[in-house]
């Protein structure tokens, strides 16, 4: 695969912020994005929900721009925004005219320089988490599966097993004090890329950057959570009760290797045969062979992102919710076939390259209109590569390395990961009854 020639040029201000610009004349357009090193798994034990709830506080006002006024001013430009939280990182973004950049870059400049954290504001917000899990997770079919309930099966340590959302008796724990610290702790430059991608010239905008960024304090060096966890050697199932839907569902959790390794290039290879859609073995068997599912999806990161946006612990993940007149154990054992069989046969040269094309079309595609904003998925490769490898020109050749990986490699990673000994699942268990069909089907 070749390199493919995104422009990419970097500085770093005196204060530690890493400034990333990429120009696009295509459009007079920008996006500009800063990406905090603080994500679900990173919040201090007892401050569960911490990074969710700063997102949210982020626009709730800053000293020079008032509540609303960051809004109403990205409205006013013709632009939109908006912001996640995921487990390495949290994020906020504008889409608007090139001519409104300083605009931007003042806004983002002055919430991360004095961000207004007041009791009112938390008590709002908290609320509005509050609320937000109730209706994404608690009050809806199969809310949070597999993403909330696999992990504290899978992990052990705090950092990786938690409630990423927050638990409600530690954000009604939460002080002021305790947010400001945390404000003070992990949104500051040291802790931050900045990504301007579009209609810009990269001196004017270091520039702006440095105008606007550079006076901020570089702030404490954050503290660094131990995620690092090894794989337990052995099966891991859980249970939990689905109270609204009536399909069982079923979620498998494979440790994956270290980012970036051969093997974890290979095991992508397998994962994207596995979960390719439709086209992926798991669903072709599952649902339109055997029949036993009605709906999988999973891969590397799901459903909390990709293949290259976190760093650290990571589950390939197959998320299954299968018809109610079959057992778990019956659809289980007929997912461990198609596993099994991978692990046995592997791939040949044939599906490889349909793969490998199936791959760099989803690459491209990210990068041109992820999250259906165009060239969104640049802004966001440029910031994910320098956060977490420091190097964001990586989205030009990431996908170089995968071109080199073999058929019997593939086979070789999935014999090495895709075992039992090497996984987590967990059971969505419906209240309503069902027949008991113990034996019954996919045998």
């Amino acid at each position: 695969m070749e390199s493919l020639g995104i422009p990419v040029e970097t500085a770093r201000l005196g204060n530690g912020l890493r400034v990333v610009v990429s120009p696009d004349r295509s459009a007079p357009v920008v996006l500009v994005g800063v990406y905090y090193r603080i994500g679900f798994r990173l919040e201090p034990e007892g401050r569960s929900g911490f990074a969710h709830l700063f997102e949210h506080m982020m626009f709730q006002g800053s000293e020079n721009a008032g509540k609303m006024m960051h809004i109403r001013l990205v409205n006013a430009s013709g632009g939109v925004l908006n912001g996640s939280t995921a487990y390495d990182y949290t994020n906020y973004f504008e889409v608007v005219p090139s001519n409104a950049l300083d605009r931007m870059l003042w806004l983002e400049a002055d919430r991360m320089r004095a961000l207004d954290v007041t009791e009112e504001n938390l008590r709002n917000q908290r609320d509005v988490v509050k609320e937000e899990v109730r209706v994404n997770v608690l009050n809806r079919p199969y809310g949070g599966f597999p993403w909330l309930d696999l992990p504290p099966v899978a992990y052990r340590r705090w950092p990786n097993a938690h409630n990423f959302y927050g638990d409600f008796e530690d954000l009604d724990a939460a002080s002021l004090a305790d947010v400001r610290e945390f404000f003070r702790t992990y949104y500051t430059p040291r802790n931050a890329v900045l990504v301007i991608v579009g209609d810009v010239e990269p001196t004017e905008a270091f520039v702006l950057a440095e105008r606007h960024f550079g006076p901020i304090p570089a702030g404490p060096e954050p503290p660094h959570a131990d995620v690092d966890e090894k794989p337990p050697g052995e099966e891991r199932r859980g249970v939990v009760e689905e109270k609204f839907g009536n399909l069982g569902g079923l979620a498998v959790g494979y440790y994956a290797p270290e980012r970036r390794t051969e093997d974890w290039y290979a095991l992508a290879l397998a994962d994207r045969a596995l979960h390719g859609g439709r086209a992926g073995r798991v669903y072709r068997e599952l649902v339109l062979e055997r029949q036993v599912a009605v709906d999988t999806d999973g891969g590397i990161n799901y459903s909390s992102g990709d293949l290259f946006d976190y760093t650290g612990p990571m589950l390939m993940t197959t998320r299954i919710l299968h018809r109610p007149d079959f057992t778990t154990e019956a659809v289980l054992a007929a997912y461990d076939k198609v596993i099994d069989e991978f692990r046995e046969k592997g791939t040949d040269a044939d599906e490889m390259e349909q793969v490998r094309a199936k791959l760099k079309s989803d690459y491209y595609s990210a990068l041109e209109a992820g999250s259906s904003i165009p060239r969104f998925g640049r802004m966001h490769y440029l910031a994910c590569f320098s956060l977490f490898d420091d190097d964001p020109a990586l989205v030009n050749t990431v996908l170089d390395h995968f071109a080199d990986i073999t058929p019997e490699r593939v086979r070789e990673s999935a014999a090495r990961y895709l075992k039992p000994a090497n996984r987590a699942m967990v059971e969505r268990r419906p209240v309503k009854a069902r027949p008991d069909l113990s034996g019954g089907g996919a045998q």
